[in-house]
């Protein structure tokens, strides 16, 4: 997932960059509101409200106005309840208070995730995708008519990739959807994609999209 960093303070950017990457993030650094409406498009924004050149309030007002489905954060020193009920208006879909710690900002990154996972439309009790069959409510799967037997996590893993077939999903929608987190053991989804893609004996299926996460081929 990307993330943009709204903030003028090198040293607090320096290591709320150096810790989301730790993450898995991918991150942009824009130090002033010119070059956050300049930047390229992002999943998720993490705005101070305090910038040298205009007011973040504003900044978040442009953003939302643009993109009605991004992620907005307001990371800020304005703590006073009027401040809180004005970034919540203009369309920041959460607000942290520094000083804050990076557990906390990731509980809200992960809670503001899962809202957009919600989004997501249900996939149906019985999808054919291909050669695969796929019953979500009995949790099996068949191959060309053949039963394949799946652990619970490779069968929701699978699942996942299901809900959006020939859509490509990144690693952090996808651990958040199964492991309800995106803060895991640093080859936790990798060992289960491969474990399903043995099983299923089709490599092909679940395809690796490079810089991005998976996909199920259609």
């Amino acid at each position: 997932m990307r993330i943009l960093l709204v903030e003028d303070d090198h040293r607090v950017s320096a290591v709320m960059i150096s810790m989301l990457q730790r993450r898995g993030y991918e991150v942009e650094h824009a130090a002033t509101a010119t070059a956050a409406l300049e930047a390229a498009p992002c999943d998720l924004v993490l705005l101070d409200l305090n910038l040298p050149d205009g007011d973040g309030v504003d900044v978040c007002r442009a953003l939302r106005a643009r993109n009605e489905q991004i992620g907005i954060i307001a990371v800020t020193a304005r703590g006073e309840e009027r401040d809180k009920i004005t970034g919540l208006r203009v369309g920041a879909d959460d607000y942290v208070v520094k000083p804050f710690s990076m557990a906390e900002l990731q509980a809200r990154i992960e809670a503001l995730l899962r809202r957009s996972v919600r989004q997501v439309p249900a996939v149906r009790e019985i999808a054919q995708i291909g050669p695969l069959r796929i019953d979500h409510a009995a949790r099996t799967v068949h191959l060309d008519d053949a039963p394949i037997t799946l652990t619970r996590k490779e069968f929701d893993v699978l699942a996942s990739l299901a809900r959006q077939p020939g859509v490509a999903l990144s690693r952090e929608r996808i651990l958040l959807d199964v492991w309800q987190t995106t803060w895991s053991g640093k080859h936790t989804l990798e060992v289960h994609i491969a474990s399903l893609r043995a099983k299923l004996g089709r490599p092909d299926l679940v395809e690796t999209v490079r810089g991005v996460g998976y996909r199920l081929r259609t």
